[in-house]
């Protein structure tokens, strides 16, 4: 959804896994190592959130641009989805069985890049006791995933650029740790990897179900909103 396809068709599926793998992992990694390191360096809690969204902003972008061209750079359950969905007519996006295999890697990757952040800053791998689900957060995770699938499926289908779409992301996912309740999650993998953490950016299992949920029903809602504004015919 964010290069030609042309140059993705080269790329065999064990090597767009990988990139899916490595991407998720390292993103996971900036979230929690970032916000391990705000916690550290920092009481003030509006001082730490920036901290961790500043990194987590430029971490994705740099990660966007980097694997876009292996593996479209997804990172992201519901991107996938939404691949396999619009690419349906004319079977330009993943095949079920490359999906499963995004799936697969995209959540080991969250899982793996969480442990390493621990590792990192030597902390234990824990499951977290932070209770985040809350209506209004629920809420919130359903309008931050509808913005992000929205705008990536909006600049893919008019033809954007993968630098214009990394620093796009980028920067909507930075302002949406602001804007939203919940901090803007709105990836279901990255919610199961930061169930590793207990520290400034993890989630307790029993907060992970309705915020992927609600990450879902953001996704579609996203999705249709994108198909109603954006063509296939749009000038690229």
């Amino acid at each position: 959804m964010t290069v030609d396809a042309p140059v993705l068709g080269r790329q065999p599926l064990w090597r767009r896994a990988l990139a899916e793998f490595l991407g998720t992992a390292l993103l996971v990694a900036v979230v929690v190592g970032s916000g391990i390191a705000a916690e550290q360096l920092s009481t003030d809690t509006g001082l730490q959130l920036l901290e961790n969204s500043i990194a987590t902003a430029f971490g994705l972008g740099v990660l966007i641009l980097l694997l876009a061209p292996v593996s479209e750079a997804h990172f992201n359950p519901v991107v996938s989805l939404a691949d396999v969905v619009l690419g349906r007519r004319d079977r330009s996006g993943l095949t079920a069985p490359a999906l499963l295999i995004y799936l697969l890697a995209q959540v080991a990757g969250a899982i793996c890049g969480a442990i390493l952040a621990n590792a990192i800053f030597a902390i234990p791998t824990t499951l977290s006791a932070t209770d985040r689900a809350t209506p209004a957060t629920i809420l919130a995770e359903i309008v931050a995933t509808a913005g992000l699938v929205l705008l990536i499926i909006g600049l893919s289908r008019t033809g954007r650029s993968v630098p214009v779409i990394a620093t796009a992301v980028g920067s909507y996912i930075g302002a949406a740790y602001w804007f939203t309740s919940s901090t803007a999650f709105a990836n279901p993998a990255v919610t199961i990897g930061r169930i590793f953490t207990d520290t400034f950016a993890g989630i307790a299992p029993a907060s992970s179900v309705p915020f992927i949920v609600a990450q879902l029903v953001g996704a579609l809602a996203g999705t249709a909103i994108a198909v109603a504004l954006f063509t296939r015919s749009d000038p690229r």
